[in-house]
């Protein structure tokens, strides 16, 4: 055991803590990590198949076609704040570079507020989105392992 005086027991101690505070804030990410860290990679999956799961299971999957449906509010807000913020800016600075980085911050601005959007449009703070999409990887994997 360190001593408890000895700068590295304090940056071990302070370092637990941030690593803790974090790992509680991003602990979605523990769903995806059986998925990721595979030897062998899931094989890519076509509109077909998430109908399929859409249609087999009925408690998941209509949340997952609503989550579905919410990147279309995304992708319109993505492309109306990146064109709009671009022209804005080209048409009072004549920067190319302001241009560009208005177009790049105006994508990420109106992906947010495109799915803030649909949040409310479609009420996805009604569903579980998270566990539908695991829900589908989890189906996807198993369906996937009978084939072979």
């Amino acid at each position: 055991m360190a001593d408890p005086s000895s700068p590295q027991y304090f940056f071990k101690k302070h370092w637990d803590g941030y690593r803790d505070f974090w790992c509680e804030r991003f602990s979605f990410l523990s769903n995806y990590s059986k998925f990721i860290k595979r030897d062998k990679p899931l094989p890519p999956w076509s509109e077909s198949d998430v109908e399929a799961f859409i249609a087999f299971d009925p408690v998941h999957g209509p949340a997952l076609k609503t989550a579905r449906e919410a990147v279309n509010f995304g992708l319109t807000g993505s492309v109306i704040g990146a064109v709009s913020t671009a022209g804005f800016t080209w048409k009072y600075s004549r920067s190319l570079h302001g241009a560009g980085l208005s177009f790049l911050a105006g994508g990420v601005f109106g992906w947010t507020f495109g799915h803030e959007i649909a949040n409310h449009w479609l009420q996805l703070y009604r569903l579980d989105t998270l566990a539908a999409q695991t829900k589908f990887l989890e189906w996807w994997e198993d369906k996937n392992e009978r084939r072979s």
